[in-house]
């Protein structure tokens, strides 16, 4: 806590959180990592189905293409609202900018992107959050998010 009894904030004129394992942040991060993985994960194993489909069971006719397949994409792209969901959560937490938004959302529609991001993502805001655990340290402003 700072001094005066105010809790350090996420970026400028952000929300007030706790540091420790309680954090609202925290929750979030959990949130967006696990989407991330399991988008991840049935994106990849949708677009080997999908090569595997087209290059050698004959899935360029629309009468060969299995339910289950048209299914499968349906699911992804539910999975990935959910995705967009959490990590729109995040980064508004975080207060991040715009442009690391977009790249990161977008991440979860390019196979093995989306594990890149996480990790990206981990590491930015356990070091913003390590930034806030000591407000001695350097600003934690929107500004320096992007790298």
């Amino acid at each position: 806590r700072r001094p005066g009894g105010r809790y350090p904030s996420v970026g400028r004129g952000g929300p007030r959180i706790r540091i420790g394992r309680d954090t609202i942040v925290t929750g979030a991060l959990t949130r967006y990592r696990v989407m991330a993985w399991v988008t991840g994960v049935f994106l990849l194993i949708m677009t080997i189905w999908l090569i595997v489909g087209y290059a050698f069971l004959g899935y360029a006719d629309p009468g060969v293409k299995p339910s289950l397949y048209v299914l499968a994409w349906t699911g992804h792209g539910w999975l990935y609202f959910i995705y967009l969901i959490a990590a729109v959560d995040l980064t508004f937490r975080m207060r991040w900018s715009i442009l690391a938004t977009i790249c990161i959302l977008l991440a979860g529609t390019i196979p093995f992107a989306s594990f890149f991001a996480d990790n990206w993502v981990t590491k930015k805001v356990h070091a913003q959050l390590a930034t806030l655990a000591n407000p001695a340290a350097a600003s934690a402003s929107p500004a320096d998010q992007v790298t």
